[in-house]
């Protein structure tokens, strides 16, 4: 199908203004929207793919993930920005970060899925500070005595971390680089959310 449009120029203009000046991402079913004449899908994203390409070499990009698209700095240019607002941003302990992987690699997975791999009891701390992150959510019950709940990971746990969608999670070992170049950019803490840094798990008791 031909992705051509006369105004093609017009409907960069429009996406790169409601891109720029979103706080979210935008998925194209939104983007449809901003036009009293909805171009195609396919008209919408070629025109999209052309805004991806002309902000490339800059400080900003145009990026797709799991919720639509968005503008963000680039993560080389990130730590000049934050001396504007210098805060500090939370640092996950070792045990929060092995946990969030699991779930990210085994999921869905239940509390005494992650405890059995990792060999401690999971403290509750952990379980808040990545639900209060917005990066795991419960998505149902395992069908087994107790029906414990089953852990996945968020839309928005692609969005910060800048994926599309659970395919592009690199490798295993290099998901903590990751999360800690993703909090290197300040963020608002949720209200209540516990200092997962400081998080102590009590170790199983020998057999």
């Amino acid at each position: 199908m031909d992705t051509s449009h006369p105004d093609l120029a017009h409907i960069k203009m429009i996406l790169e203004a409601a891109l720029l000046t979103s706080q979210e991402p935008l998925p194209v079913s939104e983007l449809k929207k901003l036009f009293d004449e909805e171009p195609s899908t396919e008209t919408l994203r070629a025109a999209l793919e052309e805004l991806r390409r002309e902000w490339q070499g800059r400080g900003v990009e145009l990026t797709r993930v799991a919720s639509g698209w968005r503008f963000r700095a680039k993560p080389e240019v990130q730590r000049f920005i934050e001396r504007l607002n210098p805060q500090s941003s939370p640092r996950y302990s070792r045990a929060v970060l092995e946990t969030l992987a699991i779930i990210a690699y085994r999921q869905p997975c239940t509390r005494g899925d992650i405890e059995e791999i990792r060999g401690v009891v999971v403290s509750p701390n952990i379980i808040r500070a990545l639900e209060a992150r917005g990066w795991i959510d419960v998505v149902g019950h395992k069908e087994v005595p107790g029906r414990p709940e089953l852990f996945a990971t968020t839309q928005g746990f692609l969005n910060d971390l800048n994926l599309n969608s659970l395919e592009e999670l690199p490798p295993l070992d290099d998901l903590g680089l990751l999360v800690e170049r993703t909090e290197a950019a300040p963020q608002p803490a949720a209200a209540g959310e516990p200092e997962p840094e400081v998080i102590e798990e009590p170790r199983r008791a020998a057999a």
